[in-house]
């Protein structure tokens, strides 16, 4: 059993988060001031606290208890286009005051950068609605371990094919942030989070395997009952027993949710802007060109009620708005923050820290209508490996999942690769399921490639 225990008051949320939030605002201008002091013409400064629980189990057993309250605080300044950060987890006046003059003599000794800085004072936010991902909870951990249990047991349980576990495990999360910028910005946000998830082995005659299955809510009401997430594992573990391969060819493949915004992250990467400017992507001076099927948009949504990364500002204080990044297919504009906006000679899309909450639009069939259309082909429900080249867009993964044959889900598959170019997966999208997936920051469903190169070893 691990365990891990820092002082808490034993409280699995933050207790008092106005006089938390206030607090760290005011260790914020300090910090700010004494930038300013130090001769630094702009300064900007992250602080986080953040309190976590978690307690999981192995075939009944407390396999781990971790309990952690942690503060951090991240200064950047700016001397002269030159910049200068330092962190520190110790928030007492002495080790703060320390870490911003190592940030001030850091600075002192970087070359200019003309792209350096904060985001135009301007782009700041000025409204911060309630986003609804303030959720706290006192979950004791005897709760979170009762919770486990049930969650183990209804897997273990499930069929009698399951034949051992390798753990199911429940936590808590709380977290209070300030941003804080010599423009006079000051931004907070406060969010929860609880997530479940079970892993388990299943055997017959020709082998073993396992497979997992979870979820992650900002409410802990909000959360799969634990038992169907114990099921879920066994049904996924089971489903996977006897898998084969396939003979080698040219097939329709379908990503299931799981693998299929992996898709969409390669491209969300690929017109961002650190790949951009440093010309280390294949979708270079793609602005307004056609990458996607005309039917397929990609909405950010960064102001979504209960959203996975919902926030009012980006991580430079710039104000979020919903906007679309693919529209009808065509790309409207790059992921941009402030730096690599003027690297690039354009301006920021409030994206530093990344997307928010991007949704695919223009799905229309279920995932049994998408297994219909591949009529033979392949289901991918897992990717292994990094093939991923961006700067050419190459494409090579190992993949697991099951077979398509008549339009009907058949046998399990593992040991396969699929391949091709991400230009032509993209452009090459037959379809998108409406079985979204809203726990994470990409929201889509399945989707169809059309054609790809699938290797096996046998048929």
């Amino acid at each position: 059993m691990s365990t891990r225990i820092a002082p808490s008051g034993g409280a699995g949320i933050i207790h008092e988060p106005d006089h938390e939030a206030e607090q760290l605002t005011e260790i914020a201008q300090q910090v700010l001031e004494q930038a300013r002091a130090g001769g630094a013409r702009q300064a900007e400064v992250v602080l986080d606290s953040t309190l976590g629980r978690e307690a999981g189990v192995r075939l009944g057993d407390v396999e781990t208890l971790e309990e952690a309250r942690d503060r951090s605080i991240d200064v950047t300044v700016y001397i002269d286009q030159c910049t200068g950060s330092a962190s520190t987890g110790d928030l007492r006046p002495q080790a703060v005051r320390e870490t911003v003059e190592r940030a001030l003599l850091i600075a002192r000794h970087t070359q200019p950068d003309r792209a350096a800085g904060l985001a135009d004072a301007d782009r700041m936010a000025t409204e911060f609605p309630d986003l609804d991902l303030w959720h706290p909870q006192d979950v004791s951990m005897d709760a979170l371990l009762d919770r486990a249990r049930v969650m183990e047991e209804a897997g273990r349980g499930a069929d009698k094919r399951i034949v051992n576990s390798e753990g199911a495990r429940v936590s808590t999360y709380a977290g209070i942030g300030v941003y804080a910028n010599s423009h006079g910005f000051v931004g907070q946000q406060r969010s929860t989070a609880y997530s479940q998830s079970c892993v388990l082995v299943a055997r017959d005659g020709a082998g073993m395997q396992r497979d997992h299955d979870y979820d992650s809510r900002h409410s802990w009401d909000d959360l799969h009952a634990p038992a169907d997430t114990g099921s879920g594992a066994a049904r996924r573990a089971v489903r996977r027993l006897g898998a084969g391969s396939l003979a080698t060819g040219r097939m329709p493949v379908l990503f299931a949710p799981e693998v299929a915004r992996s898709l969409i992250g390669h491209l969300v990467a690929a017109v961002s802007g650190g790949n951009l400017y440093r010309r280390s992507s294949f979708l270079l001076d793609a602005q307004g060109r056609q990458l996607l099927p005309e039917w397929l948009s990609l909405i950010e949504r960064p102001l979504l009620p209960r959203g996975a990364r919902s926030a009012a500002f980006d991580s430079q204080g710039v104000a979020t708005t919903e906007r679309p990044l693919i529209e009808s297919g065509v790309l409207s504009r790059y992921v941009l923050g402030s730096y690599s906006a003027r690297r690039l000679g354009l301006e920021t899309t409030a994206n530093a820290g990344g997307v928010r909450n991007l949704e695919l639009v223009g799905a229309s069939r279920s995932f049994d209508e998408l297994v219909g259309e591949v009529g033979r082909g392949l289901v991918v429900t897992e990717l292994m490996g990094q093939g991923v080249n961006l700067v050419t867009g190459d494409y090579s993964r190992g993949a697991a999942g099951f077979r398509v044959e008549n339009g009907r889900l058949g046998a399990p598959v593992e040991e396969v690769t699929i391949a091709g170019n991400l230009s032509d997966m993209l452009a090459g999208l037959a379809a998108a399921g409406t079985d979204i997936d809203s726990r994470h920051n990409i929201r889509c469903g399945s989707l169809l490639v059309g054609n790809m190169m699938v290797a096996g070893q046998s048929g």
